[in-house]
């Protein structure tokens, strides 16, 4: 029986001492972007996440290397950037380019772990895939389970704002009847902690993978009711906002201002997203309090994460993912090391999600690999405030269609201040954001650049250095899976 959990992440750390090795609960979530209190939204409602972040580190500017659900939790799962994965689509596995690749749990196991999987880690087709093993990795694990709740029974209830589109990418939702217990995420927290229990006399990884909120925005109805429908707003951008903005810089299925929706349709799928992430949030608190019962707390790296960011309406009208913006980019990223003096204290540092995979290991005393592309953070988790240079690269891989001839490249470098974005090596546009001015990214200052803008964006360019190709790569993929 195979399990599937969503990412989210918190790190605790120890000397190890033979039996008294730290576990690793990996979680992570579909789909969640930062609208979580401890991230600073007025409208979250998320106190076991808040809770949490509050007792660890919250990373407030962690960075996906692809925003898209496959190529990034590849590039997680084996810290490595998507040119070395070969993953850039939602067909490809990353075992095609990279048969002998040694996952995150694997290294666990090799060192004498249980490692077991509870939904979502690997990709899914959501909700197609739930209840399989999906686009799993089964050298990653003893044990998978997959669980499929009364949201899978349920589909044909789904709202769908988008009927010439699949559920699993249009805007839908549902508000279900029933308990927590009997959707398909309370379901994979219930069977995460009867693991717990029965795993807990010996070191363990284990990965809970939530499915929410990932479309259908589907959750029990009181979820729905804590976020009340007339307290929904969508996101202020000028009305000339993408007015300086290259056409790769919108995703190929996102191409009209809110799919051309009225307001209160997109306000309600503001309100069923936000009820998905409390959802979310409940299960996740569950699974701690596990700990705690446990007895397993103070011997265990926590770490919630999730894939990649999600739009709600920003920039004019961008739903979900796959551009370079920071919405789409940036992620929650929580880490809990017991003992370790950072916690407590959140961390401005700009990191990256292939960072985890040494993290983790560093956290539970194991080797570190000599090939990983991401570097550590036991330095931040020790002190937040601790120097960190580098960045972060994301890259994103768009098809040929009307607006653009063939496929095109972007990569984009987040520093503390700065984002410069660049399509094609710049072939097919360019931005740069200066975030100390203009957070949310309004104002392209590649449009008409001064000369000390045309020596800041050589700069930032150079910095790429190896770390993401500046064109379409010679690695297949489905332009259809893009």
């Amino acid at each position: 029986m195979r399990l599937a959990v969503p990412l989210l992440l918190t790190l605790t750390f120890l000397p190890i001492r033979g039996e008294d090795r730290p576990n690793v609960l990996f979680i992570a979530a579909d789909d969640l972007n930062t609208a979580l209190g401890c991230y600073g939204s007025a409208i979250a409602k998320t106190p076991h996440l808040d809770r949490f972040a509050a007792s660890g580190v919250c990373f407030e500017r962690a960075y996906h290397q692809i925003p898209l659900c496959n190529p990034a939790r590849a590039s997680v799962m084996t810290g490595l950037r998507p040119d070395r994965t070969g993953v850039y689509d939602l067909s490809r596995h990353f075992r095609e380019t990279l048969p002998d690749a040694v996952t995150l749990p694997q290294r666990f196991a090799e060192a004498g772990y249980f490692t077991a999987r509870v939904g979502k880690i690997f990709h899914y087709d959501v909700p197609a895939d739930i209840g399989t093993d999906g686009f799993d990795d089964a050298p990653s694990w003893q044990l998978t389970v997959n669980p499929k709740g009364r949201d899978k029974e349920e589909e044909p209830l789904v709202f769908n704002a988008e009927p010439h589109r699949k559920i699993s990418a249009s805007l839908s939702w549902h508000a279900a009847e029933g308990s927590d217990e009997e959707q398909t995420d309370g379901m994979i927290a219930t069977e995460a902690i009867r693991l717990l229990g029965e795993h807990r006399d010996e070191p363990f990884f284990l990965g809970v993978g939530f499915f929410r909120p990932h479309t259908p925005f589907v959750a029990p109805k009181r979820w729905f009711e804590l976020h009340p429908l007339e307290s929904m707003r969508l996101p202020y951008a000028p009305a000339d906002d993408r007015g300086d903005l290259p056409a790769a810089s919108f995703a190929h299925n996102n191409p009209v201002p809110g799919y051309g929706l009225d307001e209160e349709t997109l306000r309600r799928a503001l309100q069923a997203y936000h009820a998905c992430v409390s959802f979310v949030d409940a299960q996740v608190g569950r699974l701690l309090a596990a700990l705690d019962n446990l007895g397993l707390a103070d011997n265990t790296i926590v770490v919630v994460w999730s894939d990649h960011g999600y739009h709600l309406g920003e920039h004019g009208g961008i739903w979900q993912k796959r551009t370079l913006f920071e919405e789409s980019t940036r992620a929650p990223l929580l880490i809990r090391v017991p003992g370790l003096s950072g916690n407590g204290r959140p961390c401005l540092r700009v990191v990256e999600f292939i960072d985890v995979y040494p993290t983790l290991l560093e956290a539970a005393g194991l080797a570190l690999p000599e090939d990983l592309d991401g570097r550590s953070l036991m330095p931040l988790l020790r002190n937040p405030s601790a120097p960190r240079e580098g960045g972060a690269v994301s890259q994103i891989l768009r098809p040929g269609d009307d607006r653009l001839p063939g496929p095109v490249m972007g990569r984009s470098l987040r520093t503390e201040r700065w984002r410069f974005t660049e399509w094609n090596g710049g072939g097919s546009g360019i931005e740069l954001y200066d975030h100390a001015a203009d957070p949310n990214e309004f104002h392209n200052l590649a449009r008409n650049p001064s000369p000390e803008t045309v020596r800041l964006i050589a700069e930032l360019r150079a910095a790429f250095g190896k770390r993401a190709v500046a064109t379409v790569p010679k690695t297949p993929f489905d332009p259809a899976k893009l």
